[in-house]
Order: C-alpha cells, then sequence, then structure tokens
C-alpha cells in the first residue's frame, strides 16, 4: 500500500503499476470536498517519488465513481473576493495538472456517475474506459458557474467545440453509448468487464501500442483553427445557446465566451482564462441562488428518506378516477415501475384514462426515449376496472374524482371499505381540507392528501397532507410512493389550499386587484415573464383553468375571509361566468387554436377587453416595478405565513415547493431567498405603499420583527455583493 488516506488509497497492483482508488470512508458517495481534494494532491506526490513507476489506474468503490464538488463548501468559498476565489480555484489546477502530467500512462475506469470535478478528473487522465451503465458530464452552469477545474480546456480539445459547446453550456448528463461516440470515452464495456478493460488498455499503453503522450500534446495545445473556422464555431453556438439560457443565466454565455477566447491558447493561458471566468460567475447573484437551490433539494431529499425510514415499498396502486388527472397518475405509477388500478364508473372514462396514458408513452417512443416492449410493458401495468374487485391487493390508492367534498367523502369511503388493512388511502384535493374529508372514514389514520400537479407527468412536486388523524405511518408510505414515481415529495400541514395553492391564490389576489386598478392583463403578463415566471398571471389562470380558479377561489375565500375576499364581481368571476374556461375550451383571456405539433398556442382575442368591462378598472398607465411590487407582495407576505404557522417545516422546503410547484423562477432562489436578497426591512416598506389595498398586503407581525433586527430565513447564505 503506497497510501491509505480516509478518501483515497494507491496501491500497487503488479511491477511499477498502480492503482488510485477513490473510496471515502464517512459516506456512501465520492466526492471533492477540501480534505479530498489534499488528499489527491498527496496521492500524486507519492506517485511522482516512485521509482521506475509504469502505470496509473483510476479507479472508484462506489457505486459513483466520484459526485463531483461538494457544494456544501460553495457558500463559504464565494463569500470571500474574486481574486480570493480565483487563487483557491487556481490552486486546485494544480492537481489535476499533476495527474495530467504523470511520467507514465494514466487509464481511467468510469464504473458509476462522474460529473462535474469527478469528470474533470476522467478527463486530465489520458484514457476513459466507461461502464455501460455510467453517466458523465459537467452540470455546472446550473449552478451558476463554468467548470473550474479544466473543463473548458480539456473536453473541447478532445470532443471539439461544437460538441464541448454543447455539453458544457447545456449541462447535461451522457450517457455512455453517447460519450463514446463523441470521444469523451475510449471504450465502453459491460460493468463486469470494466477493470480488466482499463487495465488491458494501460498496458498497452505502457507496452507502446498507443501514443499516450500524443494524446497529452493535443489535450494541452491549442486548437487549430482559422480565423473562419473558429468564428463560425462559437458565432453559430452563440444564438441558440443564448435563447435556451435565456437572459437571466449567465453561465452558458460566459463558458462560451471563456472557450472562445482560450482554445486558442496553450492549457496554462486557457487554464487561467477558466478561473477567472469561474470566480466572475461565483460572485454572481444567480449563482447564489443556484446554489443554494442545490443545497436545499439536498435537504429536501434527507427529509425525505426520515419520513421513509419505516416504509414498505408498494407493490401494487390504485386511482380512483380516469381522466386527465387519473390517468396521469396511472401513466406515471406503471412508467416508474408500480402496477396501478384505474377505477372509474364507466367504459368511456376509463377510455379516456387509457387513453391519456397511451398519448404520452406514444410521445416518450416518438422522442426515443422508450421502444415498444416498453410501452406495451408500461400499458400491462395499468389495470382499467369497474368495480373495487381488486382494490383489496392495493398497498395505496389515490382517490383523483371531481373536487367536490360530498362525492370524495362518498367515494372514498366506499373504498375504504374494499381495501385491505393497513392500505393507505390518500386523495389528490388541491383543494378540500383532509381532515375534513377524513370524518368519512373509519380509519382516517390511514388517510392524507397526495396532491399532483398538472400535468402530473412533467410537474416534480408532490403535496402529502397530514390530516389531524393522519398517522406517520401513512405519511411515510406516501412518500415512498410518491418517490418511486420519480416525483419531490414534500409533506404539509392542512389548511385551505395546503401550501402551494394559499401562496399561489394571494398572488391571484393581487393580480385582480391590479385589473381593478386599470392594469392591463396583457402588459402584467409581459412584466411577470420577464421577471422570470415561465408564464404570466393572466396566461397562467387560462392553463390552471378559469372554472378551477372561480371554485378555489371561493375555498381560499371562505378559509381566509381577512384577505383572500373580494366584493363585486372581478375578472375571473366575468369569464367564469360567459363559461371562458381557458385552454380547456380555447378561450379564456386568451384565445387558443392547436399548432403543428398539436399543442395549445396562445393567440389574442379581440373580443376579450369588452367582455371584462365592468369587471376591470378602466387602462391606466402603471409602472413595471409597481406592477412587480403589486403582484410579489401578496405572495411573499402569504409564503411567510405559511412558515410561521407550520404549514411547512422549514423555509428551504417552501422555496423548493414553490420552484417545484409553479415554476417560481429558480434564478432568483425561492420565495424566501428573494425576500433575503431583497431585505425584510424593503419589503415592509414596500408594503407600506399599498397597505391601503387590505390585508393581502399587510406584512407578519414576526415580518416586522425581523425587518427590525435584520433577520434573514437563510443566515448562512451570503450577502449580495
Amino acid at each position: 500500500m503506497l497510501m491509505q488516506g480516509q478518501f483515497i488509497q494507491v496501491e500497487e497492483i503488479e511491477g511499477g503499476i498502480y492503482d488510485v482508488i477513490f473510496d471515502r470512508k464517512d459516506e456512501d458517495i465520492n466526492k471533492f470536498d477540501q480534505a479530498a481534494l489534499e488528499e489527491l494532491r498527496d496521492a500524486v506526490s507519492h506517485l511522482n517519488k516512485v521509482s521506475g513507476l509504469k502505470g496509473v489506474l483510476f479507479s472508484s468503490r462506489k457505486e459513483l465513481f466520484i459526485a463531483g464538488a461538494d457544494i456544501t463548501e460553495f457558500i463559504q468559498m464565494f463569500s470571500s473576493s474574486e481574486e480570493d476565489i480565483y487563487q483557491h480555484i487556481h490552486k486546485h489546477h494544480e492537481i489535476f495538472n499533476g495527474i495530467e502530467d504523470l511520467s507514465c500512462p494514466t487509464v481511467v475506469a468510469i464504473n458509476g456517475t462522474a460529473v462535474g470535478g469527478g469528470f474533470e478528473l476522467c478527463l486530465a487522465v489520458d484514457y476513459r474506459v466507461m461502464s455501460t451503465t455510467a453517466r458523465v458530464g459537467l452540470p455546472e452552469v446550473k449552478l451558476g458557474i463554468n467548470p473550474g477545474w479544466g473543463g473548458t480546456v480539456r473536453l473541447p480539445r478532445l470532443i471539439g467545440i461544437d460538441n464541448a459547446n454543447e455539453w458544457i453550456c447545456g449541462g447535461a448528463e451522457k450517457k455512455a453509448e453517447d460519450a463514446f461516440k463523441e470521444g469523451a470515452v475510449d471504450a465502453v464495456v459491460e460493468p463486469d468487464q470494466l477493470r480488466e478493460s482499463a487495465l488491458g488498455l494501460l498496458n498497452k499503453c505502457i507496452n507502446g501500442d498507443f501514443d499516450y503522450q500524443a494524446r497529452r500534446t493535443e489535450k494541452q495545445s491549442p486548437v487549430l483553427l482559422n480565423h473562419v473556422e473558429h468564428m463560425m464555431a462559437f458565432e453559430s453556438a452563440k444564438g441558440v445557446i443564448g435563447a435556451k439560457a435565456g437572459p437571466h443565466y449567465p453561465a452558458p454565455m460566459q463558458a462560451l465566451k471563456t472557450m472562445k477566447k482560450s482554445v486558442t491558447l496553450d492549457r496554462s493561458e486557457a487554464i487561467d482564462l477558466e478561473a477567472k471566468g469561474f470566480a466572475s460567475l461565483a460572485k454572481t447573484d444567480v449563482c447564489a441562488a443556484l446554489v443554494g437551490l442545490f443545497l436545499k433539494d439536498q435537504h429536501v431529499k434527507r427529509v425525505s428518506k426520515k419520513y421513509i425510514k419505516n416504509a414498505t415499498p408498494i407493490s401494487m396502486a390504485g386511482v380512483l378516477g380516469a381522466g386527465i388527472m387519473g390517468g396521469g397518475v396511472a401513466y406515471q405509477s406503471a412508467s416508474k415501475g408500480t402496477p396501478i388500478l384505474m377505477k372509474d364508473i364507466n367504459e368511456d372514462a376509463l377510455q379516456l384514462g387509457l387513453d391519456e396514458a397511451v398519448k404520452l408513452l406514444s410521445g416518450q417512443l416518438k422522442r426515443g426515449r422508450i421502444d415498444v416492449p416498453k410501452m406495451a410493458k408500461t400499458l400491462t401495468e395499468i389495470t382499467p376496472t369497474l368495480s373495487y374487485g381488486d382494490f383489496d391487493r392495493a398497498d395505496l390508492v389515490v382517490e383523483a374524482v371531481v373536487e367536490n367534498e360530498k362525492i370524495k367523502k362518498s367515494v372514498l369511503a366506499e373504498t375504504e371499505d374494499a381495501m385491505k388493512e393497513g392500505a393507505v388511502l390518500t386523495s389528490n384535493t388541491s383543494t378540500i381540507s383532509i381532515t375534513a374529508l377524513s370524518t368519512a372514514l373509519k380509519n382516517p389514520e390511514n388517510f392524507c392528501g397526495m396532491h399532483f400537479f398538472n400535468p402530473v407527468h412533467r410537474m416534480p412536486l408532490v403535496e402529502v397532507i397530514r390530516g389531524e388523524k393522519t398517522s406517520e405511518t401513512a405519511i411515510g408510505q406516501t412518500v415512498l410512493y410518491a418517490k418511486a414515481m420519480g416525483k419531490t415529495p414534500i409533506v404539509v400541514n392542512d389548511c385551505p389550499g395546503f401550501l402551494v395553492n394559499r401562496i399561489l391564490f394571494p398572488y391571484f389576489g393581487g393580480f385582480s386587484a391590479l385589473l381593478n386598478y386599470g392594469g392591463d392583463f396583457r402588459q402584467i403578463d409581459k412584466v411577470m415573464e420577464k421577471f422570470g415566471w415561465p408564464m404570466g398571471p393572466a396566461y397562467l389562470l387560462d392553463v390552471v383553468g378559469i372554472d378551477t380558479a372561480y371554485h378555489g377561489s371561493a375555498v381560499m375565500a371562505e378559509g381566509f375571509p381577512d384577505r383572500m375576499s373580494h366584493e363585486g364581481e372581478n375578472a375571473i368571476d366575468r369569464l367564469y361566468s360567459l363559461e371562458r374556461f381557458g385552454q380547456k375550451n380555447k378561450k379564456g383571456f386568451y384565445r387558443y387554436e392547436l399548432d403543428k405539433r398539436g399543442k395549445d398556442m396562445k393567440l389574442p382575442d379581440e373580443e376579450v377587453d369588452a367582455l371584462l368591462k365592468g369587471s376591470i378598472g378602466a387602462t391606466k398607465e402603471i409602472s413595471d416595478e409597481e406592477i412587480i411590487e403589486r403582484m410579489m407582495l401578496p405572495l411573499c407576505i402569504e409564503v411567510a405565513r405559511c412558515l410561521e404557522e407550520d404549514i411547512v417545516a422549514s423555509a428551504a422546503e417552501l422555496d423548493m415547493a414553490l420552484i417545484y410547484g409553479i415554476g417560481f423562477p429558480p434564478f432568483r432562489g425561492g420565495a424566501m431567498h428573494y425576500m433575503d436578497h431583497i431585505g425584510m426591512d424593503n419589503i415592509c416598506a414596500m408594503a407600506s405603499k399599498y397597505e391601503s389595498l387590505g390585508a393581502l398586503y399587510h406584512p407578519t407581525e414576526k415580518m416586522k420583527e425581523m425587518a427590525k433586527n435584520g433577520q434573514k430565513y437563510f443566515p448562512q447564505e451570503r450577502d449580495k455583493s
């Protein structure tokens, strides 16, 4: 044994050939924190002192190869100056350069996921052999930074500029076959052949069958392009990457600019540019927000693990109601491997649910994500039925019938009678109290809410709602099922609208008040989309459904009359009375037609202004700043209320719920991060301008206290630089 560390071991395989093994003792995955990087530096130093060193293999004993840098260390590092970050990154480059400059050939055996710094280590090695089950990539732009340990330098020289632009600026992980096809790895083999193949390649290098020095020279030298080729390679990518990134995410374009300059330089100069670009991006507000979201997402995953500690896998599920939601739940469950019963009251309804599943699977097939056998197998996992006959086999059932308390109670009671003892019953209600629904059940402890968001197959969030009598066992089973479906479950307590809808409706309330004041819904949509929302409030209401919003508003007004009720008829009331329900019947604030792909295309409707007359104010000029303030303040204040009332357990879970549930702009870090960024004193001062508009704009006493004391929801996150 040449070296025995806490993270890395170096041992001799045979006669001058050594294995650098990544195997953290304190965690289930390998990652590069400061201590691990220093051990890697020591490992390189030990190897350089070996007399007669012939070759080095890099391998991992974990299921993942290396998951990249330890993101938890980023906040502290990024709080230092740009110059300090630059120097810090440069110090780590010495380690990776040291690997690339070893006096012998090197090969890495990539047995599992290698991303970020993990893949940058692989790029520093001469040759890469990859398991068919592994994935590689440089996802740093998703954290608001560019690769920092040589990714922008080595990858373009290995796979070409066009491919490297797509890999680095897109940030996606790549499957083994794609990595091999594009030249990022040199061989792809089955997992049980990985070590033997990697050692075989290393021995061929030692024997001179492969010129590893030529490979190194290629990675360390400028790319040979004339002026026209250089211009075309980057100018053509600029428009595509800029359009995908949008105006709020600077990292992809910064990475592109860095590569544009660095590909004409040698390794030393190119690395210097990369480090400067990394340091510059690390100081942006977007980077702080995205790194914060990553850490919050990790927190949500840890919380879920605690809930499912004693849960048992769901072997058979059921869904009641075969509409769009029920069909979506059935598809999602079956496609992720959990068989599901789908019940409705007539054949036509069942066919609608099956058609929804077939449509979604056909889309997957068309995009090449599944093959015909996989599609057929998934469909066989959905069992349509008109009776409760097989429901005694279900471990968990999701009720997804019409949003009517009386009907839901009746269906839930019937279902409970058909289910086996201890099975969990859930409701996909979006507004009706779980505690109220549980009064129809004999065993309310086995009942909770399981609120999916539409469309089920795309929206990552599932709210798991705890009623007054819900047991922790029921919560754990539901969280486990949501995770098995590929969703992010967040547990919340019962109240009108639960968490996400309770926060969304004050946002709609701010919108309605703006229309009454004389705001133009088209301008409001444009301003809020520019702010970062995927769609403005009028467009969102059309997508949610004007009828759904109308009924939801009534529930919220009953639950919170001080701030969510309104006098007279507003725009939502008027559109509902006119049966303009939005996308579902092709007319709402806008009108809709199907485009060539069969998707709803939003179009202006010349009739709508006349139809809304009397329910909105006379149009007046309003600044973009006022629109943002009047839209965001009700949402932010309700967010604070939900945390203060323990509707959700933590600020981190709340921010992630809004990101995943309603598309809160990720580059703003979540609503609570957004308030921290603005400052609670500024939030309260802003709200005071609109206090005459009512309780929607009145901060809580806790918010005022936070403003007075300079407190934040995330005090560990760095201040705005």
